[in-house]
């Protein structure tokens, strides 16, 4: 990590309505930049958490046209930040099925990359059962990004999962995770393994969630937060809408990283 960034990680509580959580997109990715964000993440699903999984095939775009594309491309030109665009739904070669798509785009609105969800969530329990496989196709490409001359891991919400998904995109300095964590797993969960793959990798960590009750009823975990190559939590928010920020420090990082040297330690 040659230099230093201020990273925001919005959260929201997004609705059945596109338009809506359009809107909400614009003006939290506004306050992000207030706040001085250079680098903004979205989470997963927030142009629209639906009353049934289903409801996101019809919004699903064309990679590259289609107006959350749109809406993402002029939010980063206009706010002059690097905007990691949470996901949104893509079209897919199987009927009845979307791609979960990451994309990030620059400060002039160009887009960067894009990373389609390879992990697909299943849980049943406590009165609640998801089963992603149903409506999305894994993506079948692991992420190498460099952003701003950095290493960036990129993953989706159930990836976090998986420390050997990151290993794989190894080496890099920051990972960024957008999800909708579940309430029941999130409270169990999230701040755990998000800590351990901040620890493991020596990395920081910017995490974007869905945060509260949403109209189908689900309730999401929310506490988006910011973590450090140590592992402390910098910045966090429980639930409801909002932005939290903090510094990316390339001293903090080379610190962990010379004191203790795990990463030049491995054996795989």
């Amino acid at each position: 990590m040659a230099h230093t960034i201020r990273a925001a990680a919005v959260q929201m509580v997004s609705t059945t309505d596109p338009d809506t959580n359009i809107q909400t997109m614009r003006r939290l990715v506004k306050e992000a930049a207030g706040k001085g964000a250079d680098w903004v993440l979205l989470p997963e699903y927030w142009p629209v958490m639906g009353q049934q999984d289903t409801d996101k095939i019809a919004f699903a775009e064309t990679l590259g046209e289609g107006k959350l594309q749109t809406a993402l491309s002029e939010a980063a030109r206009e706010n002059r930040v690097v905007l990691f665009g949470g996901t949104i739904p893509l079209t897919s070669d199987e009927d009845g099925k979307v791609m979960n798509t990451m994309l990030a785009y620059g400060r002039d609105g160009r887009s960067l990359t894009h990373y389609h969800k390879m992990h697909l969530f299943g849980f049943s329990g406590l009165g609640e059962r998801y089963a992603e496989a149903g409506t999305i196709t894994a993506g079948k490409e692991v992420p190498d990004w460099q952003v701003d001359g950095m290493g960036v891991a990129a993953g989706v919400c159930y990836d976090l999962r998986f420390p050997e998904f990151f290993r794989m995109q190894a080496p890099f300095d920051v990972l960024l995770l957008p999800a909708a964590f579940t309430y029941t797993t999130g409270a169990a969960h999230w701040e755990l393994l998000l800590r351990t793959r901040a620890v493991e990798n020596q990395c920081y960590v910017v995490a974007s969630a869905q945060g509260g009750k949403h109209e189908s009823g689900r309730r999401t975990f929310g506490h988006s937060m910011i973590i450090d190559p140590w592992g402390e939590v910098l910045a966090v928010l429980p639930e409801g809408e909002g932005v939290v920020a903090a510094d990316l420090d390339a001293g903090r990082l080379n610190s962990v990283r010379t004191r203790l040297p795990a990463l030049q330690h491995r054996l795989l």
